[in-house]
């Protein structure tokens, strides 16, 4: 049973130093040298979780700490709505609140079930909150299309557990996260402050027993030039700026050294069939450029047209007939609409709103002696997605490549949130990853998340690099892309499950006894 500590904080004092904590742990996903911020943040929230009357109580602190979290993860979506979607300044804040009070419920019910359920003592503790925190995050991660920016694993991409992402992935981090938080908490009031002490020390060492590891061995090396635009998001549709965005677009494809180009999303605004109006006969000519062979490009725009629907896609142009990757993952409100919504999107000014669905396990784009596969915008959130490409070994990709256009979100953490959300791919799936950007990041990583190049961010520019492709599966790849994230979300049921039912026992006990 929990045990109040002597002088309680006043209640609205609580809620304020929670809500403080969760917003500080978005710190590292930006600045990862800080990989540690987050474990000391959620001990502060497990500790006071420890001290809370009951499991009401808990699910308000799980709240507030989940949605000052998110709040601080993602105010940069207020940008998208109210500079560039013409919504009133406090329409787009309270939008942003709601979003993230929305998602933070998960985190609630989180909080509830572990004061409800925790025992008092440091690794049964520890491991029940591991487990609810790991279940918020897939929560979020898997429901109504999911939402996992931010998640607490994407914090630890340059810290000691990295080194376990090929095993467990994204969310089997977060929950040793969670954990050691857990852990960290018991430590001032445990009985059994050793035993707290060595599991803490036991999960912090894990990475140093597995020791980094390459699951994958070299598959030769490839050329590459990436393409940053850097075409305003208010001028990227504008009909007097589009011939010199198209031109200096054709320019720089046209001058590039790279055996394979590639080019951000919607690096081409319009459908085919709408070019015309601008640059009679440009995408002819750029279909052209490739055809000859000795080079390949990656480019993204729209296909299909208004009548029969169209896509966020990337065409692969080269001497072979051209290759069509079609965006899965769609964005809410961004690039489809919600039953029930259209009104909000209707307020939005954005165009191309409702886009169709590719395929789950997309063909790879071959150059050469590699497989590219591209994957747009914040599709690489979904690592378990992605790695039902490398089912099979044989056709998996060697070389990851993300196309976008975070042109949307302005000069924000946005953009080194993205690229560590990156990072975190290349090291599940030992993969490198080419991110061809309108406004930034765009870098070349390699398969151990080192940036080995990238452009300043807010500029026009070309990046050339060489980038080692690479073959074979990791851990996490084999069983993420087979069963996606039910080999950790079915062990902490189990543990939950445990933890619910010694809890009844323990509760039926003291009532025979009374």
């Amino acid at each position: 049973m929990a045990v109040p500590p002597r002088r309680p904080l006043p209640r609205w004092l609580e809620t304020a130093g929670v809500a403080a904590a969760g917003a500080l742990q978005t710190v590292a996903c930006v600045h990862t040298g800080w990989w540690w911020l987050p474990m000391l943040s959620i001990a502060w929230l497990v500790a006071r979780l420890n001290a809370s009357p009951g499991a009401a109580r808990g699910a308000w602190l799980g709240w507030a700490f989940g949605t000052s979290w998110l709040v601080a993860g993602v105010w940069w979506l207020f940008i998208s709505m109210y500079r560039f979607g013409d919504i009133p300044a406090p329409l787009s804040a309270l939008a942003v609140l709601a979003l993230a009070a929305a998602l933070s419920l998960y985190l609630a019910l989180a909080g509830a079930a572990y004061v409800r359920w925790r025992r008092g003592t440091p690794m049964a503790d520890a491991a029940l909150f591991a487990a609810v925190w790991l279940l918020a995050e897939w929560a979020r991660a898997v429901l109504f299309t999911g939402f996992p920016w931010v998640a607490s694993g994407y914090s630890q991409v340059d810290g000691p557990w990295a080194a376990l992402a090929p095993w467990v992935g994204v969310y089997g981090i977060g929950a040793l996260v969670g954990g050691s938080g857990a852990l960290i908490a018991a430590l001032p009031t445990a009985r059994r402050r050793a035993v707290a002490l060595a599991g803490l020390a036991l999960v912090l060492v894990l990475p140093a027993v597995v020791g980094p590891r390459d699951f994958t061995v070299s598959a030769g090396s490839l050329t590459v030039t990436l393409i940053q635009t850097n075409v305003a998001q208010d001028e990227k549709f504008a009909a007097e700026r589009m011939p010199d965005a198209l031109a200096w677009l054709s320019a720089a494809l046209n001058q590039a050294h790279g055996a394979l180009v590639v080019a951000p999303e919607t690096a081409v605004p319009l459908l085919p069939g709408q070019l015309g109006d601008f640059a009679p006969g440009y995408w002819k000519q750029l279909g052209a450029r490739f055809a000859g062979g000795g080079q390949a490009a990656l480019v993204g725009l729209p296909l299909g047209d208004y009548e029969r629907g169209y896509t966020n896609s990337v065409a692969g142009l080269s001497a072979r007939p051209m290759y069509r990757y079609d965006k899965q993952h769609l964005v809410p409100f961004g690039e489809f609409i919600p039953t029930g919504f259209r009104w909000f999107t209707n307020a939005m000014n954005i165009p191309l709103g409702d886009f169709a669905r590719g395929p789950l396990n997309a063909p790879s784009f071959v150059v050469g002696e590699q497989r590219i596969g591209p994957n747009i915008c914040y599709e690489d959130l979904f690592g378990e997605e992605l790695a039902v490409r490398f089912v099979d070994v044989s056709t998996a990709p060697t070389i990851l490549a993300n196309v976008s256009n975070l042109g949307w979100f302005g000069d924000s953490v946005a953009l080194p949130q993205h690229l560590n959300i990156s990072r975190m791919r290349t090291l599940e799936l030992q993969r490198p990853m080419l991110r061809a950007t309108n406004t930034g990041v765009t870098a070349v990583i390699d398969h151990r998340a080192r940036v080995l190049s990238q452009l300043p961010t807010l500029r026009r520019g070309v990046l050339d690099a060489t980038v080692e492709g690479r073959a074979g599966s990791t851990f996490y790849a084999a069983w993420a892309g087979r069963f996606g994230l039910w080999p950790l979300v079915a062990p902490a049921l189990a543990v939950i499950l445990a933890a619910a039912l010694n809890g009844r026992r323990a509760r039926a006990s003291r009532g025979g006894q009374g």
